[in-house]
């Protein structure tokens, strides 16, 4: 199968290059393996007239809209993709067929390292979070908690002030020094240094939210959210392998046409780990797609 376009990533920002493309007349497959990064979220945020949408329903949306414009979907993983003679192949796992596309576009994303404590997957999405801006606001001026190893954690607790003045930083066992915990006092902010042992909750099935963290020693701390800063990943080697160069941070380098370097490779979304709004995806996405219709176009003239 031939395409002008092929995009890694069924999110926000695989979804509007998809959208820009198929706009364009192009030939465009778009695969994804259904494994969202904010897969737990009972809301999306800071994206304007879509604010409190569901990501699948998001999801959903973009997809009926990509039908008019005959873009193709698949379900599915791509497991390897390598570049060709005026291109790249592109292999779905489970399948032996090969896709060959003339740009290719990953908008695969990060996936977030969710701290490992007791008790956290089952509320993660209620009550556990990893993003204030996302999800702070619904917890405003409540008992919130930031989760994070020294200087980071005290970080993320100073920026939690924002929405509540309420705020312990759970620094699990870390250390700071004297002049990080004069700081955090000042401005408020109360330090446990103890282990966390465990996320204790409230309620039932989809009512249940987290109500406090207990500690491998003292007293329980009672919280309605907490937010942590533990890392994240890249969700597919796939930037690497095709000779994607990575940033200090992890993140895969692109300029500011979403290009990776790699002749006709497009990346856009999370992966970069700039800033990781859906609608920011969305925007890098739309810039994508422009720029690969572009480049097709200097293509298909024959002046590049």
């Amino acid at each position: 199968m031939h395409y002008d376009t092929i995009i890694v990533g069924g999110g926000p920002a695989g979804l509007s290059a998809a959208i820009v493309l198929g706009r364009c007349g192009r030939r465009v497959l778009l695969v994804d393996a259904g494994k969202p990064r904010n897969y737990a979220s009972q809301g999306v945020h800071n994206f304007l007239t879509r604010d409190g949408v569901t990501p699948g329903e998001l999801k959903r949306l973009g997809l009926r809209e990509l039908e008019k414009y005959g873009v193709a979907y698949q379900d599915g993983r791509v497991a390897a993709a390598e570049c060709c003679e005026g291109g790249f192949r592109v292999r779905v796992a489970g399948e032996r067929r090969i896709h060959r596309c003339r740009t290719l576009l990953l908008a695969t994303g990060v996936v977030d390292q969710l701290p490992e404590i007791e008790g956290l997957d089952a509320m993660y999405g209620r009550g556990v979070h990893h993003c204030p801006y996302c999800d702070a606001w619904e917890y405003r001026g409540k008992r919130l908690a930031a989760y994070g190893r020294g200087r980071k954690g005290i970080g993320l607790g100073m920026s939690l002030l924002t929405w509540s003045s309420d705020v312990v930083v759970l620094l699990n066992g870390s250390r700071v020094t004297k002049i990080e915990r004069a700081r955090a006092e000042g401005l408020g902010l109360r330090l446990r240094m103890e282990n966390v042992a465990s996320l204790q909750g409230r309620g039932v099935g989809a009512r249940r939210r987290l109500a406090r963290v207990r500690f491998d020693t003292g007293d329980d701390e009672p919280v309605d959210a907490l937010f942590f800063n533990t890392g994240q990943v890249q969700r597919s080697g796939l930037a690497s392998g095709l000779g994607c160069r990575l940033n200090d941070d992890g993140g895969v380098i692109r300029d500011r046409r979403q290009r990776t370097g790699v002749a006709g490779l497009y990346l856009a979304g999370d992966a970069s780990k700039d800033v990781q709004f859906v609608v920011v995806a969305a925007a890098e996405g739309a810039r994508a797609g422009v720029a690969i219709n572009a480049e097709l176009q200097r293509r298909d003239r024959g002046s590049g």
